[in-house]
């Protein structure tokens, strides 16, 4: 069996033997909202205060996006001096983060959004709960490749 699929403008287009012609169905796209924070910068919460209003308001965040069905995944990192970089070949591990940068990631969302507007609405949100930038970038494709080629 031969099937296709095709992912375009928020629709799988999906063409096999058994279902010609092309059967169009529309999918909620997945998209990644990263949080970044400067390490030099203050922004996050200083004290117990400030640390539960942050949390209040990222607990409310979150609440939304799950009443909205939005919600996939998400999930906090610990600071960029924890992360290491591992290369092919010849096996060397370097300390720190892969990119030397004043902003790093801080966590992220995975989220589903109809369009680019919606996930940008989230963004938004995210960036009022959290006082930080957020980066919103959809993915081009989600689930393990080998599911993907058939």
């Amino acid at each position: 069996m031969c099937r296709i699929q095709l992912y375009e403008f928020g629709y799988v287009y999906t063409l096999s033997a058994e279902n010609f012609p092309l059967r169009q169905e529309s999918i909620m796209g997945q998209y990644l909202l990263s949080t970044y924070r400067a390490q030099s910068v203050p922004g996050s919460p200083r004290g117990p205060e400030e640390m539960q209003s942050f949390m209040d308001r990222v607990i409310a965040l979150e609440e939304q996006l799950q009443t909205n069905g939005s919600f996939v995944f998400g999930g906090a990192l610990r600071d960029s001096d924890a992360a290491s970089v591992v290369y092919a070949g010849d096996v060397l591990v370097t300390d720190g983060p892969f990119a030397e940068s004043k902003e790093q990631i801080a966590g992220f969302y995975i989220i589903n959004a109809e369009d680019d507007d919606e996930a940008r609405a989230w963004a938004r949100r995210g960036a009022e709960a959290t006082n930080h930038p957020i980066e919103v970038r959809p993915f081009a494709a989600t689930g393990l490749v080998k599911d993907m080629a058939m």
